[in-house]
C-alpha cells in the first residue's frame, strides 16, 4: 500500500514522503496512529496545501522534545525496590517503573513506550544508565539508581 507519511517515522521515512508498507502496518497503525494517509492523489494534493503547517508543527514537536531533552540529560532517577541481602531484587524495576519514577521526581512527562531497556528489566541492586526517547531525533540519558528496601 502507498501512504504518505505525516510525520517523521523511524526506519520509514521523513515528513512528506509517499512510501510503499505492507498493508495491515498501515492500517492497523500508521493511518490510526495518525502517521500517514494512503497516497491518493486527492491526498497528496492536500497534503502539499498543507504542508507548511504540518513541518511547523513537526518543528514546534522537535523543539519542545529537545528543550525536554535537555533538562533530563544527565539527570539521577531513584527507585526502591524490595531486595534480599546479595542484592537481587523481588521482582524487577521496568520500563512503566522507570517512567513513573521521572514523572514523579523530575516533573516531566515521560511514557513508557519512551523508554529504552535494550537488556530487558533491571533486576539487581545498582546505577543503571538508562535512554528515554523523547522524539524521533531526541534521546536522553538518565542515570537510574535503584535502592534496595529490607522486607
Amino acid at each position: 500500500m502507498q501512504v504518505i507519511l505525516l510525520e517523521k517515522v523511524v526506519n520509514l521515512g521523513n515528513l512528506g514522503d509517499v512510501v510503499k508498507v505492507k498493508d495491515g502496518f498501515a492500517r492497523n497503525f500508521l493511518i490510526p496512529q495518525r502517521k500517514a494517509r494512503r497516497a491518493t492523489s486527492a491526498a497528496v494534493a492536500e497534503f502539499e496545501a498543507k504542508r507548511a503547517e504540518l513541518e511547523k508543527a513537526a518543528a514546534e514537536k522537535l523543539a519542545e522534545a529537545q528543550a525536554q531533552g535537555e533538562k533530563l540529560s544527565g539527570a539521577t532517577v531513584r527507585i526502591g525496590q524490595k531486595a534480599g541481602v546479595d542484592g537481587r531484587l523481588f521482582g524487577s524495576v521496568t520500563n512503566a517503573d522507570i517512567a513513573e519514577a521521572v514523572t514523579a521526581q523530575q516533573g516531566l512527562k515521560v511514557e513508557k513506550a519512551q523508554v529504552r531497556m535494550p537488556q530487558g528489566p533491571l533486576k539487581a541492586v545498582g546505577e543503571y544508565p538508562i535512554a528515554i526517547q523523547l522524539h524521533t531525533d531526541v534521546v536522553a540519558e538518565i542515570s537510574v539508581s535503584v535502592v534496595g528496601e529490607q522486607a
